[in-house]
């Protein structure tokens, strides 16, 4: 297990649609691998989730977690460790939330993006497990958010207003507040 490095936005990695593993190379020592280092790299820097784009391998397999406390996301309810691997999502509702986002391989900018309230996502676990689940709110985010990455997108491109675009910084100063309201009544609304 290692942390590796975050490839940044200019990559040309990050723009590159994930393929689909088979089970055998899922079961195989270096998908095994990749998956304790993705674990390891999105620990160490307080991600809520990351894809195997984001260090530079295209494989279909992301991580999301959020754990208590984050620093980088303390109003996003706790997720357990879910590794998702050959991912597909489709919107339950057609409902979307306005959002405010970051992402590790976009390191000191976030801004607004629509996601889905609720979707259904099926994939395989690391041991080929296949799991069919609904996932609301800000959680919902953050799978599409790590189901984007594997297509190739980045929370950048979904920004349809431009102005939204800030730094971690002036986020915490003038808009963190605001976003924390929302964020908490969307949970409240619709679960996550």
């Amino acid at each position: 297990m290692a942390v590796r490095e975050i490839v940044t936005v200019g990559d040309p990695v990050l723009r590159e649609r994930a393929r689909e593993i088979s089970p055998e190379e899922l079961r195989s020592p270096e998908v095994q691998a990749l998956i304790d280092d993705l674990i390891d790299t999105k620990r160490a820097a307080n991600g809520a989730g990351i894809a195997a784009n984001q260090v530079g391998e295209t494989l279909r397999v992301a991580i999301v977690e959020v754990v208590p406390g984050n620093p980088r996301y303390p109003y996003k309810p706790a997720v357990p460790l879910t590794v998702i691997v050959n991912p597909e999502i489709e919107p339950v509702v057609d409902e979307t939330a306005e959002i405010n986002e970051g992402c590790l391989s976009v390191p000191g900018l976030r801004g607004t993006v629509d996601r889905f309230v609720s979707v259904r996502v099926r994939y395989l676990d690391r041991d080929g497990v296949e799991h069919v689940e609904e996932r609301r709110g800000l959680t919902a985010g953050t799978f599409q958010h790590e189901v984007d990455h594997l297509d190739g997108i980045l929370f950048l491109d979904r920004v349809r207003d431009p102005t939204t675009f800030t730094t971690w910084e002036q986020f915490d100063r003038h808009h963190r507040a605001a976003f924390e309201a929302r964020a908490r009544e969307l949970v409240e609304r619709v679960g996550s």
